[in-house]
């Protein structure tokens, strides 16, 4: 499991922000959140009542969504060989991870990014919190309030994230989200929801649009064929991110990092990703890789078991030996969701 580390500008913005807040208010606003956000019917727009409702979900959730969104942007990057986006699109962005993960993934911060969002409360923390960004990426973000249920006309961009969003939808505005995300993207889009069986089963009705949309999946799956994951079994990954003494005063939490598991699937238009590196192969460098660690590898005495999902073959599992030298080597090193 990877550890993804807050950038230190935004941890400091939000801490700056729940200073403000009082914790102990915002800890009995965290409350009701959680039991809305593991809810299973949409409620975005009324749980996000007012400014304390919204600088709560910024403390119960942006630390792990940033973690989540900036994982699968690190395992995208991975295969999308020298491609940039100079444009990106948050749609349903709220107070903004995606597009300081975007910012972080990206640092050149010569891209240009809109957040698109319903909730003015969660556009105006986002916009207060950016302006305490150090990458003018994030500092010099538009946000932009419009509703996102219906098919919208969004403006065209080489990236499109949508971040833990479909779920606050009904089926047909996920549909019309998502066929929308993808008319809009000129190089990629990126979609993640929360890593349990309902997110999982959104993401893969995503993911069938998204290629129908004619984008080729880099991550994480080694292919654009049907999803060998069935029966009880979803796809899914996990970031721990590091959580600040008051972060964990207001979720009411002792540990010092918290591990959120997440689904996520990032495609992107096959020319969009060649023009970028015309001097490297396709295979080499914008394609998925040939298989990914699906679950913690398993380390024996000389042997590592990983479980893989493969292009060729599907689920299988492989047996990694000591006598195998640099292979072993690596599997040893290898961590769930990695590539293989």
């Amino acid at each position: 499991m990877s550890t993804v580390h807050l950038p230190g500008d935004l941890r400091a913005a939000l801490t700056e922000q729940l200073h403000a807040t009082a914790p102990g208010h915002a800890s009995a606003q965290v409350q009701r959140l959680i039991e809305s956000y593991r809810g299973t019917t949409p409620t975005a727009a009324p749980v996000l009542r007012d400014a304390a409702d919204v600088t709560a979900y910024a403390a119960y959730r942006m630390p792990a969504t940033y973690a989540a969104v900036r994982s699968a942007l690190a395992a995208f990057r991975a295969r999308a060989g020298d491609w940039t986006p100079g444009t990106h699109l948050d749609l349903g962005g709220g107070t903004g991870a995606a597009t300081w993960a975007v910012g972080d993934a990206w640092p050149e911060g010569a891209h240009r990014s809109t957040v698109l969002d319903w909730s003015q409360a969660a556009l105006t923390l986002g916009r207060a919190l950016a302006r305490r960004a150090a990458g003018p990426a994030v500092r010099d973000a538009e946000w932009t309030r419009a509703p996102l249920g219906a098919a919208p006309a969004l403006p065209a961009a080489d990236l499109v994230t949508v971040s833990y969003v479909l779920g606050e939808l009904t089926p047909g505005g996920r549909t019309s989200l998502v066929e929308a995300a993808a008319g809009a993207a000129r190089g990629a889009v990126l979609i993640a929801e929360p890593g349990t069986p309902d997110g999982y089963a959104r993401i893969i009705e995503a993911r069938e649009r998204l290629i129908a949309a004619g984008l080729t999946v880099l991550a994480p799956c080694p292919h654009d064929r049907q999803c060998p994951v069935t029966g009880g079994d979803w796809c899914h990954f996990a970031a721990r991110v590091q959580r600040t003494s008051l972060h964990r005063q207001v979720k009411g939490g002792s540990l010092p990092y918290e591990d959120e598991k997440f689904s996520y699937v990032a495609a992107a238009r096959p020319e969009a990703v060649t023009e970028a590196a015309p001097e490297v192969l396709l295979e080499a460098a914008a394609a998925p890789a040939t298989s990914r660690v699906v679950r913690h590898p398993q380390i024996r005495k000389g042997l590592v078991l990983l479980d893989l999902c493969t292009r060729d073959d599907g689920l299988t599992r492989t047996t990694v030996a000591k006598r195998h030298g640099p292979a072993y080597r690596a599997a040893r090193d290898a961590d769930w969701g990695d590539a293989w």
